[in-house]
């Protein structure tokens, strides 16, 4: 199957200016979401992965797909995502030891939930990090979704 490339932001909407106040006359126009998705390994170094989400974007949603759980030789079995090596400016230390989705998210700090809400005036590579795996440790495919430079 061919693929499309847009070098965006994508808007889509079918009443592109208000004209009047009633529905159908109404701007309607909103921005499409992206998504881009990366295999990744637990690992208690910080790993840059292949996603890197455009400047001024609004992170909506971070799930980890976990096809081998979480292991442990500490009794950590966390996850941390972020934009740059410390990994942890979109999302803290969260457990992951468990196989299936595990939707991640800014919890209650208002420094990652401003990084949600604007990813700042150039793109961003995303990182990971984990507690120190034992023998096997876990792997999973990790999908950030987010609106394109909705905020330039």
């Amino acid at each position: 199957m061919g693929t499309t490339t847009f070098t965006g932001p994508i808007k889509a909407g079918n009443v592109l200016d208000t004209t009047g106040s009633t529905v159908g006359l109404i701007k309607n126009v909103g921005f499409v979401e992206m998504a881009q998705s990366a295999a990744i390994v637990q690992s208690a170094t910080a790993a840059a992965t292949t996603i890197v989400i455009p400047a001024n974007s609004i992170v909506t949603s971070i799930e980890l797909y976990e096809t081998t759980v979480w292991s442990s030789g500490t009794t950590t079995y966390t996850i941390a995502v972020g934009t740059s090596a410390t990994a942890t400016e979109l999302v803290a230390a969260t457990n992951a030891n468990a196989i299936g989705r595990l939707v991640l998210t800014p919890g209650t700090d208002a420094t990652r939930t401003g990084v949600w809400l604007n990813t700042g005036t150039t793109d961003d590579i995303i990182y990971v990090i984990s507690g120190a795996p034992s023998a096997t440790p876990g792997a999973g495919t990790l999908v950030v979704r987010y609106m394109q430079a909705a905020n330039a």
